[in-house]
């Protein structure tokens, strides 16, 4: 063999082994959000009955535990969790120095082990969020080996959720602040107190809808009766929350929105604006919202446990040059007042649409910047308030209204929105003036037959897409990319407000007897599902039940006309059918995010899909009423017709 044909042999084999090693490099891993830095090896990372978390520093004890409860829940797995000193196949965890990390971030490097660093706590358990969420992407739960290093764009990460014109149950609230944990985002604002659209209730404010959510001692019967939370399970939410990473920002919203407190009071209410406005000239305004803030700031051990509140102070009338320069100097007491039980306070933006000469503290205030009509963020941020970026145009989510968003545009905020655009107000990329973004919930339209599982199915893409875009301003994934892969996550260990049964479609679950009280190894499917089972009717007492979960009903006779039916969050909604007795029959229901319909042998019976309704005082349809069921399935009801046959699908059957 002569030199050039050696040559050639070696050069040949020196780039198949070059391409070879850079074919073998793992690629960055999926996560939402993106995770910035990267850089793959070869191999994979594969914990065994050997694998432990190891902690090096006390102050990482409660990060550890809670990982391992987390890696339980999620693949069945017991990780021993000690302190000491780590040896190969450990998952590590210690403090380090690196400026580049901030607060929050983090680095990992996965090898023969896994050592996470960061500067503090914060850092190790977002850390740990990025972990599982790729070891749920494989059946062994395996790590591909490299190194990442990861940090936010923005200390604010959150949604704002409206609680005051529909009760959020408290158990809703604690998943959803796992779930904004398990992405990264770190701030939840609950709205506590609003009401409904007076045109919507005959123009009557006598008649329209109005709520207080919280336990209020102080001035008895304020509280709703429809739906509130304890003063202790909410302070106990805060904490729990707090436990993850994510604060709490209640808000209790005044000077407008406040129909609530004009109610229990009228006196408060305004007679030139209306009763869901204040009268910023009644000394009786002022006595109350001191009293009504400090039940829930004062004392040894508050109800308002984080480090800031919210006080409000949105879109109350500027008609007037006079009660301009009230609101003005209402948003600077209550600013004082808040900070006066050493917390930060948080309003919304509205000092362009109430201009004046009032002067309105501005330094270590958080302003919303949701339209800037209302509050010129420019100008805001030279005033010297800390800006959330929350434009209402691009990130509100207002359920069946026809304004604002059904469900959010993620392609465009995937793409073309970061917190530095404010609507139009376009900032320096992490601006000192801005803090981060969210985005917003609004129940505007009360008794619209929205459900908390209709909201949570809106909430969930604009939440993982908000989680990225003021994490990792710029990903480098495109976004059908990121949709593709989003929806295959787990909404956080143990969570699965989704219903969601199984990866693909087909027959998730089936039982050849449905007995009286039988339980299912499921408590509900969610939209996109197909039930069918055979039955034997026999006359059924109203009221009685083939199916429920903690968030549903499904009746084979409704409590109000024997018919089958469907309840969940307070609303009734009735087929128009009810079996003989001895008719045997083969039933299918099919369920999505617009409509639930039933079918009896083979036949469309009713479809109920989204329904246009009347205003209460008769005018033209305006309100779009929704009538979707996430299935329950839980537990069987006390029937005593034969159901056999059940089987359910994770698709819609035509």
């Amino acid at each position: 063999m002569n030199l050039f044909v050696k040559r050639a042999i070696i050069f040949v084999c020196a780039c198949m082994a070059v391409s070879t090693a850079l074919y073998a490099e793992n690629s960055k891993p999926f996560v939402v959000p993106e995770v910035r830095e990267w850089s793959g090896r070869d191999g994979f990372f594969v914990p065994d009955e050997r694998t432990r978390i190891v902690y090096d520093d006390d102050a990482l004890g409660r990060v550890a535990a809670m990982f391992a409860d987390d890696y339980a829940v999620m693949f069945g797995t017991a990780l021993k969790v000690t302190k000491g000193r780590p040896k190969a196949g450990d998952i590590f965890m210690t403090l380090d120095t690196d400026d580049r990390l901030g607060q929050e971030g983090y680095a990992v490097d996965i090898d023969k082990s896994v050592r996470i660093s960061a500067n503090g706590p914060k850092g190790v358990y977002w850390a740990t969020r990025t972990l599982l969420q790729i070891s749920e992407q494989t059946s062994d739960s395996r790590l591909p080996k490299g190194f990442m290093r990861d940090m936010p764009d923005y200390a604010v990460r959150g949604m704002v959720l409206d609680c005051g014109r529909k009760f959020i149950p408290l158990s809703y609230l604690r998943d959803l602040a796992d779930i904004m944990s398990y992405y990264k985002m770190n701030v939840l604002h609950i709205h506590l107190n609003d009401n409904g659209f007076k045109q919507y209730f005959n123009n009557d404010w006598d008649e329209t809808y109005a709520a207080f959510r919280l336990e209020c001692e102080t001035f008895p019967g304020l509280t709703a009766r429809d739906g509130y939370y304890t003063k202790r399970e909410f302070a106990g939410f805060q904490t729990d929350a707090a436990d993850r990473f994510v604060e709490i920002i209640p808000e209790i919203d005044a000077p407008a929105h406040t129909l609530a407190f004009s109610r229990y009071n009228p006196v408060l209410g305004s007679k030139d604006y209306g009763m869901d406005h204040l009268d910023l000239s009644a000394p009786e305004v002022y006595a109350f919202m001191d009293s009504l803030f400090a039940e829930y700031l004062g004392g040894d051990d508050p109800v308002f446990v984080g480090p800031r509140v919210h006080i409000g102070t949105d879109e109350y009338s500027n008609k007037d040059k006079a009660v301009v320069e009230r609101f003005r100097a209402f948003t600077d007491r209550y600013i004082r007042y808040v900070e006066g039980f050493g917390k930060q306070a948080c309003v919304w933006g509205a000092l362009t649409h109430a201009d004046g000469s009032t002067p309105v503290k501005a330094d270590d205030v958080v302003m919303y910047a949701w339209y800037n009509g209302y509050a010129d963020p420019v100008e805001m941020a030279r005033q010297g308030y800390k800006l959330v970026c929350i434009p209402d145009r691009y990130t509100y989510i207002v359920p069946m209204a026809g304004y604002y968003y059904d469900y959010l545009n993620t392609r465009y905020l995937y793409d073309k929105w970061t917190p530095a655009h404010v609507a139009d107000a376009v900032f320096e990329e992490r601006d000192s003036s801005i803090l981060g973004g969210m985005f917003a919930v609004w129940n505007d339209v009360v008794g619209n037959g929205v459900s908390v599982k209709d909201i949570h199915h809106r909430l969930m893409p604009a939440l993982q897409t908000v989680a990225t875009k003021t994490w990792n301003v710029s990903p480098s994934m495109a976004f059908d990319e990121f949709e593709s892969g989003r929806g295959g996550l787990s909404e956080a260990p143990g969570v699965n407000q989704s219903a969601k049964i199984g990866d693909g479609e087909g027959l998730v679950y089936e039982s050849e007897e449905v007995s009286p009280g039988a339980e299912a190894p499921y408590s509900e499917i969610g939209y996109g599902y197909t039930v069918t089972f055979d039955m034997e009717a026999r006359p059924e007492e109203y009221g009685t039940a083939l199916f429920r979960s903690p968030y549903a009903v499904f009746y084979l006779s409704d409590p109000v006309s024997g018919m089958f039916g469907f309840a969940r969050d307070g609303y009734l909604n009735t087929f128009r059918f009810r079996p003989y007795d001895g008719e045997k029959i083969s039933v299918k229901i099919t369920g999505d995010s617009v409509s639930t319909s039933l079918f009896v042998n083979g036949k469309l019976v009713e479809r109920m899909g989204v329904e246009r309704r009347c205003l209460n005082d008769g005018t033209e349809a305006q309100n779009n009423f929704i009538r979707t069921l996430v299935f329950p399935l839980e537990k069987a009801g006390d029937f005593r017709s034969r159901i056999a046959n059940l089987k359910v699908y994770n698709y819609i059957a035509e």
